[in-house]
């Protein structure tokens, strides 16, 4: 058999292959203030079911052009159920799939050697001389950035740190500016500051008052409106070892009322 030939039929079989893993995995795109969560509740989910969850991470309004623009996801969690909802309007997902799985929370956070004692101080920590840069989400695209504003400007600090502000490009992101050194503070996600190597640090929780509720959605895609595996991932994260999980990585318990499509 000519060797061009030997390398096609090779090229198929590991084409067909990838095609068959694919068919596997469910594709999620999460956002970023999931990275603990949506760990946790994919392995309990493999455990379960033995069925893989491929999760990639990012900001939600980048995935919501992405989907847009034909990017291969099964599964969205938005940080901001507006966004689901939009691409069901708009005919991108599957009908009546849209649900709130959680109600993201604010925190200020410093690292564990700061002089600064935020439990004690809140907002006052900011103005400190030794906190020059303040890391948020930007606010053009991330659900937690625009929560970020919202809080500074209500609580009426907002001008008086505008200057110190950094913005990154997802949540995930704005912790690793804080845990980088890049910034001296950050108001991040409690699901990430609460978790992981940022357990450790200085938070005090932004009261609720202060800033719009982040209702975090998530929606089955229209590709995948026939996969079954998809299907029951979501099922998993609605019943009640989903919502205990997420509840345990700072999520805010969702009303019966809020978990459907309004």
């Amino acid at each position: 058999m000519p060797f061009s030939i030997v390398l096609l039929l090779v090229a198929v079989l590991l084409s067909q292959g990838q095609a068959r893993t694919q068919e596997q995995e469910i594709r999620v795109a999460a956002a970023s203030d999931l990275q603990f969560a949506m760990e946790d509740l994919a392995a309990r989910f493999e455990k379960r079911t033995g069925m893989k969850v491929d999760v990639t991470y990012g900001s939600s309004g980048n995935f919501f052009s992405q989907i847009q623009n034909g990017a291969p996801f099964d599964v969205f969690f938005s940080a901001d159920v507006d966004y689901p909802r939009k691409l069901e309007a708009m005919g991108f997902a599957a009908p009546s799939s849209v649900f709130v799985y959680g109600v993201g929370r604010l925190v200020l956070w410093m690292p564990a050697d700061a002089k600064e004692d935020v439990a004690q101080e809140g907002w006052n920590a900011l103005l400190s001389p030794g906190v020059q840069k303040i890391s948020i989400a930007d606010p053009e695209h991330a659900p937690y950035g625009r929560a970020a504003v919202a809080a500074l400007k209500n609580a009426g600090v907002y001008q008086r740190v505008r200057a110190k502000l950094v913005y990154a490009e997802n949540i995930s992101q704005a912790a690793q500016f804080v845990q980088s050194g890049n910034a001296q503070a950050g108001i991040l996600a409690k699901s990430l500051a609460a978790s992981g190597a940022m357990e450790s640090g200085k938070r005090w929780d932004v009261p609720a008052d202060l800033y719009p509720a982040i209702e975090q959605g998530a929606i089955l895609l229209k590709c995948a409106s026939n996969n079954a595996k998809a299907k029951a991932f979501l099922e998993f994260v609605r019943g009640p070892a989903g919502r205990s999980a997420l509840e345990q990585f700072g999520f805010g318990p969702v009303a019966s009322s809020n978990t459907k499509a309004r």
